[in-house]
């Protein structure tokens, strides 16, 4: 792995049955018929990406181009079934609300239970816990069961523990999209703190303006593969080009 790099992504694919074969009859019976096995469906496809130390890349694209995937890939979460993926340093992810937290649990529990996942130590969950309640902002609610919270709630408990505790890398998903106006910016800001601080940041967002904002550089992910990599200004502005194309003029016939 290149030291000037946080994450490496070498060939990767992930694929899954489109059917399921739920016997092994069947896969006999396939193979005697010579009736070829149900083709996989490849959420990503030969997928090479290195993501610098320290840069805040941005991964744009249409609902199931397999953005998500490839950040479950970056953390360990699936392993692909193809190519290789290399990590350096301590990851925090913020992939799925609620991730990583028990609804029976309070909010103050579940900063403990999740940092335990993140590899931190009751120790240095409660050197942060104050930061972390503070950020959250939840008032009373901190001490009241996960179930009892909106989801808009579960977002800022889930990124004041992920963006708190000390971490080489950042992912996130689609986790701007999520509460209010308020809350949005100081999720930005928050982000902007861990760049400056030399974090890595990857960040998953149909929020175009906030990958604009807060990333140099930019993949435009579409049918499992990477289109486009590059600035950030150039890669959205054709990501937006595919999506509204120019219309041929009309020819009038004489």
């Amino acid at each position: 792995m290149h030291p000037a790099n946080s994450i490496e992504l070498h060939a990767v694919g992930v694929g899954y049955p489109r059917h399921k074969i739920p016997t092994l009859k069947e896969w006999v019976v396939r193979g005697l018929t010579g009736r070829r096995p149900d083709e996989s469906f490849w959420a990503l496809r030969d997928v090479t990406l290195d993501i610098k130390s320290g840069e805040a890349l941005g991964i744009i694209g249409p609902n199931g181009a397999g953005k998500s995937t490839l950040l479950r890939c970056a953390t360990g979460i699936i392993v692909p079934t193809e190519g290789e993926v290399s990590i350096r340093g301590s990851v925090a992810p913020l992939i799925e609300l609620g991730t990583g937290f028990d609804g029976e649990l309070t909010g103050i529990e579940n900063i403990f239970f999740n940092g335990a996942l993140l590899g931190r130590s009751r120790a240095y969950m409660t050197r942060r816990l104050s930061a972390i309640v503070d950020f959250a902002g939840l008032g009373a609610f901190i001490d009241s069961p996960l179930r009892t919270y909106s989801t808009g709630m579960v977002a800022r408990l889930a990124f004041a523990v992920a963006t708190t505790v000390d971490a080489d890398i950042i992912l996130l998903d689609e986790i701007l999209s999520v509460g209010d106006a308020s809350f949005r910016e100081r999720c930005d800001e928050r982000i902007r703190e861990f760049h400056r601080s030399g974090a890595t940041i990857v960040l998953v967002s149909h929020d175009l303006q906030s990958i604009r904002s807060l990333c140099s550089r930019a993949a435009w992910i579409e049918r499992g593969v990477v289109r486009l990599l590059g600035n950030t200004d150039d890669v959205i502005d054709a990501y937006q080009r595919s999506l509204h194309p120019v219309a041929a003029p009309l020819i009038e016939m004489g």
